[in-house]
């Protein structure tokens, strides 16, 4: 079973430099932004991806991920 964020990871270039897709996506939804973000934040925690540029604001719960680039170093 695949997340949303392991889609994306998977339909990436490796070695380019890319941002999560916003508009026209379910990501439009600042919490599921939130998460799918925090995923990939996790997949570079296992050298996945490298994350190029973040950038957050104050939610109500905490910091939220408003804008993710990454770049993808490896397969799988």
């Amino acid at each position: 079973m695949s997340s949303l964020a392991q889609s994306l990871f998977l339909d990436s270039e490796i070695s380019v430099d890319q941002e999560l897709p916003r508009a026209g996506t379910s990501l439009e939804i600042p919490l599921v932004y939130d998460s799918i973000a925090r995923e990939f934040k996790q997949m570079a925690t296992r050298g996945l991806v490298e994350i190029v540029q973040e950038r957050t604001r104050d939610g109500m719960a905490g910091p939220m991920i408003e804008t993710l680039r990454y770049r993808r170093l490896r397969i799988g």
